[in-house]
């Protein structure tokens, strides 16, 4: 069988050079070395790993005090991010961890800067956390829509290609602060294909079970699949860096997407080497006396 690591470097989106989503293919199932009939179950037992690791390294990040993990996710609807962090996460104690949702920004978060109803959710020393979209949406949704702007109440603000690239330098910086202070930051654009997404979003609509998933804007949105292609393309290519880089995962299958993610932050966060506290002689002192007590009560 073929490494894992091999085939997460497929994904992984290089600091400095061009992107082009095309040269993704979002309907990727499986390495070629690995027979059809046997990609499924592989992929089956990458997720397991993952999840088992992650359960591990969650207490070590726990105990130690000392990193952080953010995870980010981005994608087009009906990509998969909520099957994909729920099935990932299902190891993982729900005191370790923290998924916040950004949907359209309500009237104070709109009287802030866009990264401030971010900031507020970043997770604190020893715990992990995931956004479902985040403020990349300000240079994906907002540049598809560039009206929403003016409701932002920018001084002076001009939509030009200098504005972009100044949202691009103040989350680079952004991340690279919570890279210096001890957090780890993984970032995840689910890639989905056209004909994928209309077939869930179909599914969406012939299921009844599956009706309250359905928002006429997701059909609105889908008009604008060129211009999201691009705009995605664009921020991938400006906001990849070696202390935040971008994954770009494909999507089409469900169980392709959550085992590359599993396998990608069980990775990365063993590589963190985190440890458990080392115990003081005071302390060891302390728990031999606990232990002499409670034992001859």
């Amino acid at each position: 069988m073929p490494a894992v690591d091999d085939m997460i470097d497929l994904f992984r989106v290089i600091p400095g050079k061009p992107v082009r989503l095309k040269d993704f293919d979002p309907s990727w199932n499986g390495d070629h070395r690995i027979p059809k009939k046997q990609r499924k179950d592989f992929a089956a037992q990458v997720l397991a790993e993952g999840v088992e690791s992650l359960a591990v390294a969650q207490e070590l990040l726990y105990a130690a005090d000392s990193w952080s993990v953010l995870i980010i996710f981005q994608a087009l609807d009906a990509a998969g991010k909520d099957g994909t962090i729920k099935h990932v996460m299902s190891g993982v104690n729900p005191q370790g961890v923290q998924v916040t949702s950004f949907k359209h920004p309500s009237a104070e978060e709109l009287d802030h800067t866009f990264m401030w109803r971010c900031s507020k959710a970043l997770p604190e020393r020893g715990r992990i956390g995931i956004f479902n979209r985040s403020y990349y949406e300000e240079v994906l949704i907002v540049k598809v829509h560039p009206e929403l702007v003016a409701a932002q109440n920018i001084p002076d603000a001009e939509v030009s290609d200098k504005f972009w690239t100044h949202r691009y330098e103040d989350i680079n910086s952004f991340e690279e602060h919570l890279s210096r202070n001890g957090t780890l930051i993984l970032k995840f654009f689910l890639h989905i294909s056209k004909e994928e997404q209309r077939q869930r979003l179909l599914a969406r609509i012939n299921e009844p079970r599956k009706h309250w998933k359905f928002a006429a804007s997701d059909l609105a949105e889908r008009a604008f699949w060129k211009d999201y292609q691009a705009a995605y393309g664009e921020m991938l290519e400006a906001t990849t860096t070696k202390h935040a880089p971008w994954y770009v995962i494909p999507a089409d299958h469900k169980w392709v997407s959550r085992a590359m993610v599993s396998a990608i932050i069980a990775r990365e966060i063993k590589m963190l080497d985190v440890k458990f506290p080392e115990v003081s002689d005071e302390k060891r002192r302390q728990i031999a006396t606990a232990k002499a007590q409670l034992e001859s009560e």
